[in-house]
Formats: C-alpha cells, sequence, structure tokens
C-alpha cells in the first residue's frame, strides 16, 4: 500500500515505522514546511493518507487531499464538531473517502464498546451518579479530549438520565485549577488534567453512596494508536465513502 503521511510529529513518525514494518511504502510526508507537495505526483499516488496534526489544520489537509484525489483518515481532534456535516456531505454525495476517529487504538475500542454496555446497565440504577476524567500531555490542544467526548456521547446515548455532556474541571500544566463539576442532573462532567507527556488516560466513574465503580484505560505509548491508524488505512483502501472505528470493528455498533 502507498500512503502519505500528513504531520510528522511524534504520532507521524510512529505510523511511519508501523506502517513500513507492515510491507507498506511511504511515498509522501507532508509537514509545516512544505505543504505545496499536496500538489505533487508523489502525493497524488499515494492510496491513502494518514492526517495527525492540529485543530487549525487538519479541516483544510482533509480539503485538499481529497481534491487531490486521496483517500484520507485522520486522527486530528477539535475540528469535527464545526466541519463533520460538510465532511459527510463530500463523502455521501461527491465520493470522497474520509475515516476519522477520536482515537485509533484498539484498546480504546474495546473500552469503549465496555462503556457504552456500563452505561445500559447502569439505567437500572439511579442511585449512581457517572462523571469522566481525562489526562493528556501538555501539548495538547483541546480539552476534553475527542476520545473523552466521544465516550461521553457513547454514555449519553445508552443512558437515559444524562442528556449531554459539559466541561469539568481542568488542571493546566501549570497546576492552575478552573472549572466546576457541579452541574445539572441530566449533565455529564468531563475533567481534564494536562502533565508531561502522558500518551492518554480516560476514566469514567460511577459513584453512589455505597460504593464506586471505576473503569480506566490508560494508554503506555504512541505504538497502540499507530497501529490502529495503519489498520484503519488498510480497511479504507478498499472502502469508500464515510467511514469510522465502527466499520473497522464491527463489535462497536
Amino acid at each position: 500500500m502507498k500512503i502519505a503521511l500528513i504531520g510528522y510529529g511524534k504520532m507521524g513518525k510512529e505510523i511511519e515505522r508501523i506502517a513500513r514494518s507492515r510491507g507498506h511504502e511511504i511515498v509522501s510526508i507532508i509537514d509545516v514546511n512544505n505543504t505545496e507537495d499536496f500538489d505533487s505526483p508523489a502525493f497524488r499516488s499515494a492510496q491513502v493518507a494518514i492526517e495527525f496534526t492540529n485543530p487549525a489544520s487538519a479541516y483544510a489537509n482533509c480539503l485538499r487531499a481529497m481534491d487531490a484525489g486521496v483517500k484520507v483518515v485522520s486522527g486530528s481532534t477539535g475540528w469535527m464538531n464545526e466541519h463533520a456535516d460538510e465532511m459527510r456531505r463530500l463523502c455521501t454525495e461527491q465520493g470522497r473517502t474520509l475515516f476519522w476517529s477520536s482515537n485509533f487504538s484498539l484498546g480504546v475500542a474495546i473500552f469503549s464498546a465496555v462503556n457504552k454496555y456500563l452505561a445500559r446497565i447502569m439505567n437500572q440504577f439511579p442511585g449512581y451518579d457517572v462523571s469522566m476524567t481525562e489526562t493528556h500531555h501538555v501539548h495538547k490542544l483541546d480539552a476534553p479530549s475527542g476520545t473523552a467526548i466521544t465516550l461521553a456521547e457513547g454514555i449519553i446515548e445508552n443512558l437515559d438520565r444524562k442528556t449531554r455532556w459539559v466541561k469539568g474541571t481542568l488542571l493546566s500544566p501549570d497546576g492552575t485549577l478552573t472549572g466546576t463539576t457541579a452541574c445539572a442532573p441530566d449533565e455529564l462532567p468531563v475533567s481534564s488534567i494536562r502533565e508531561g507527556e502522558v500518551p492518554g488516560i480516560h476514566s469514567i466513574r460511577y459513584d453512589s453512596e455505597a460504593d464506586s465503580i471505576t473503569i480506566t484505560h490508560d494508554a503506555k505509548n504512541r505504538s497502540g494508536f499507530a497501529l490502529g491508524a495503519v489498520l484503519a488505512a488498510e480497511y479504507t483502501t478498499n472502502h469508500q465513502g464515510w467511514l469510522g472505528m465502527d466499520d473497522l470493528f464491527p463489535f462497536l455498533k
């Protein structure tokens, strides 16, 4: 498979390593200093582009890749809320292909399925209230994380007494704490912590007067995310349209 990389930070380099180890060819690498290469024959020769950048540039990157006739796998978060409808329309009505996920980790996919199942169980036990905390490295720009938002939406879809998520507290790298977990009974607070080089920790807590139940996914490094992105790229080469992790892993449906 011929792959183009958009974004060549730590994730981009790890994706490159795993893609090459699986026998794939990297035909183009685009970073901030060579965006003109979107128009190059090398980029256009790619069967799929894997995009991991930031909320400010992800939208334009995906459009430029699509305009070049290249399918896209994107793991950038913080931009899809504003552009999801347009992206879905481009894929369903104009023949473009985008596989987007807030998190490509196989472990997170399993965790997401467990999260939805637990929420359905908790419909029977209104004495438990639910909250979430996510922890990421200091370089992450969006809070809550895209993964936390996806997990929160999974809870809301399956727990009748919650209708929306809200931002909880934010513990900044300098130790400043802002926000609050106080919210309406039908709201789910999602708190954020930014510290060190943490790849990602997501904890969901159900608390009652008698006890509490907590499920946690703790990423040890970036390799799980990178492998998932390459698996998504392999899937995308043979599929088209608006794609996501529930296509790659049917147990999420």
